[in-house]
């Protein structure tokens, strides 16, 4: 069947023929080959009669196969379509239903290809999904992405007044397309339901009579019994048909046991008018009710009401609906079954206006007349556990001019109607900094303490509070080394570090490999390149530990004043018995220390520099966090070495970026060396 090739393909798209099986053949290539692929016709509803007559379709919820006679397709008054025994083919879903080309002649006319959605065969739904239009080329298309549908005015006017987009109530949880609504055979009908013309019923009689009967309900409302003649079903409900049975049957024959079922459903036409994202005439099953209606065409469009769906049966009102009632309280008592040749009309938004901040659902509300405020915050799930209910902010229309707004407590909300645009803003109380002498501080203290733990103090508390608390330090403390690490240091330093991964990614990229017989060619600086970028990914993985560099002198004493913050961490180490040397050096890793050693014995003890090593930028991290720099201190190998000390020996900027990158790799070993590390390699 599929027997035509992709013709070209272009920037926009993937050009494909559809003169004999254009359909089919965009499934298979938007699926991979798989079966299951799926296209939609989600904004063209067809009639069962047209999409027949459009391509040889059958109608219904599963597979088609080749048929026992025509080996075409084929359905019956009733929706549900005949099965052979042919592979799966394809599924094109329309809002009436779904159907599954088995012989397609002649293709479907530009306007219904227009509104084809290619659909992923994984999980029937794509964010990226694809639609298919003409080309300028006969006999041809192309597939597409349609733009996301367009903000309605309100919409984008809280967009700019908030700072940030928010959508209608609603909008995320209604289906935005559907895969139809035909109810397959294994639906369990209702004992209310009554019956139509249409519907099938199986019959089973045991007894002094047996037989298994299947027969369709007419257009009068009968069936035919053979020996017992018509029976009239029109309106009879299913958990009373039994009874109808067995007292014309039992007419004719005595001690014979009835059994019945509904074996299948007639199909309904149901119009969806007014404000919906997709109007039309859509074929239902006859359970459908008026959500199902409002489903199949999309929703309301952008200017449609949630609260206002009318359902008109003969030109009379017969109900209507509110959808925040099913989206709010999962109330449906107000959803009515179709009946053929009902007409759902969904009626213009009312009055909108905004809830934002700290409710459970920020979101563009639709207010009907006599509610409140206090009414529509309820349906944005109330206030959150940090919302300040003493303090709501009202932004009406009437302020535009004036610039000012109204402000509410919780009670007051409820006597206070809502009206259109009005924008209400509920406070919140966390995101409000205090001053720091109103703020109690948990604070944890570690290592060379009498009693190591986590202190909740009082706000203006200091270092040597924290100590007092925690019995003081042991004799081995090392306070030269003692680190201090602070949430808003380390936000702060996280910026930065990710700031300077970029910039080391854009010289990365910005950098040629150049083969060269030394590196191996053009295999050995490709495969530098990628270990290059391996070791950028490595760099990522660093996180800066937000440490307060207290500046100390080895022989000075801790600065007990300094202030404490929240969850500030405060490690006190024993003293330390190494040196480490990392970086361009022929040997790298922690030295023993020894007392009046110089900077320079321990890196003698690693090897000396290498000869891509840039002598003249060594530079030092001491164990208080500072470091040193032999650019700032000439004579830094002359220093005396420190316990703790980590000694980096970068390489020589003249070198290439990929090999100096990757020369420095095994010097990541914290992030007080990795932070040297970027400084060198952005250089």
């Amino acid at each position: 069947m599929l027997n035509h090739a992709m013709s070209t393909r272009t920037s926009k798209g993937v050009r494909l023929s559809h003169s004999s099986a254009a359909i089919a053949l965009a499934v298979c290539l938007a699926a991979a080959g798989s079966a299951k692929a799926q296209v939609l016709l989600p904004d063209g509803p067809q009639s069962q009669s047209q999409l027949q007559n459009q391509g040889n379709y059958g109608l219904g919820q599963t597979g088609l196969g080749n048929g026992t006679t025509s080996g075409q397709a084929q359905a019956g008054n009733s929706g549900q379509a005949t099965s052979g025994n042919a592979q799966p083919a394809p599924t094109i879903t329309a809002p009436g239903g779904e159907f599954s080309p088995t012989t397609i002649s002649g293709g479907l006319p530009p306007a219904n290809v227009e509104q084809t959605q290619v659909v992923s065969p994984t999980d029937g739904r794509s964010d990226g999904a694809l639609y298919a239009r003409p080309t300028g080329t006969p006999g041809q298309f192309e597939l597409y992405k349609k733009p996301p549908p367009a903000l309605n005015e309100f919409e984008t006017f809280v967009q700019d007044q908030v700072g940030e987009p928010l959508q209608r109530f609603g909008s995320n949880l209604l289906l935005k397309q559907t895969r139809g609504f035909v109810v397959p055979t294994t639906t369990t009908v209702p004992p209310d339901y009554v019956l139509n013309p249409g519907d099938q019923i199986d019959i089973g009689l045991i007894g002094s009579a047996e037989a298994t009967l299947r027969l369709v309900i007419d257009n009068d409302g009968k069936v035919f019994i053979p020996k017992v003649g018509p029976v009239n079903l029109a309106g009879v409900r299913y958990g009373n048909l039994k009874a109808v049975l067995e007292r014309r049957i039992s007419a004719q024959y005595r001690r014979v046991n009835v059994s019945v079922t509904i074996s299948r459903l007639h199909g309904i036409t149901v119009y969806v008018t007014g404000f919906a994202t997709t109007p039309g005439a859509y074929t239902m099953s006859s359970l459908s009710t008026m959500i199902d209606g409002v489903l199949s065409a999309g929703g309301p469009s952008a200017g449609g009401s949630y609260r206002t769906v009318e359902l008109r049966r003969g030109g009379r009102l017969v109900s209507t609906l509110d959808l925040y009632r099913l989206l709010f309280a999962g109330d449906k008592s107000d959803d009515t079954v179709l009946q053929n040749g009902d007409v759902l009309n969904i009626l213009p938004t009312g009055p909108e206006l905004a809830i934002v901040g700290s409710v459970n659902n920020p979101a563009i509300f639709e207010a009907k007349p006599g509610e409140t405020l206090n009414d529509i915050i309820t349906f944005a799930g109330g206030f959150n556990g940090l919302a300040d209910t003493s303090r709501v902010i009202v932004r009406s229309l009437s302020d535009l001019d004036s610039g000012g707004s109204r402000e509410f407590n919780a009670d007051s909300l409820t006597a206070t109607a809502a009206q259109r645009g009005d924008i209400v803003r509920v406070l919140s109380l966390g995101k409000v900094a205090r001053p720091r002498e109103q703020q109690f501080v948990l604070a944890t203290i570690e290592g060379e303490v009498a009693k190591p733990g986590r202190y909740y103090m009082a706000p203006g508390s200091t270092l040597a509070d924290l100590l007092e608390k925690a019995g003081g330090m042991t004799h081995g403390a090392f306070t030269y080394g003692t680190v201090v690490e602070r949430d808003s240091i380390r936000k702060e330093a996280q910026a930065g570090f990710d700031q300077a991964i970029q910039n080391l990614e854009l010289t990365a990229a910005a950098k040629p490999v150049q083969p060269s017989v030394a590196s191996g060619g053009t295999e050995g600086a490709l495969a530098r390149s990628e270990a290059a970028l391996k070791l950028i990914q490595r760099l990522k993985q660093q996180r800066p530990e937000g440490r307060l560099v207290l500046g100390i002198q080895p022989d000075s004493a801790l600065p007990l004043e300094t202030a404490l913050q929240n969850n500030d961490r405060i490690y006190i180490p024993p003293v330390p018995t190494t040196v480490g040397v990392f970086g361009a050096s022929y040997k790298t890793g922690s030295f023993l220390f020894g007392p009046r050693k110089r900077i320079g014995d321990y890196l003698s003890m690693a090897g000396g520099p290498q000869r891509i090593a840039d002598r003249g930028d060594v530079f030092v991290v001491r164990a208080n966090g500072s470091v040193l720099s032999r650019r700032e201190q000439h004579n830094l190998l002359r220093m005396e070495a420190l316990p703790g000390d980590a000694i980096f020996v970068p390489v020589r900027s003249s070198s290439s970026f990929f090999d100096k990158l990757l020369a420095v790799g095994s010097a990541l070993t914290g992030p007080l060396v990795t932070a040297g590390v970027l400084v060198s390699l952005t250089r």
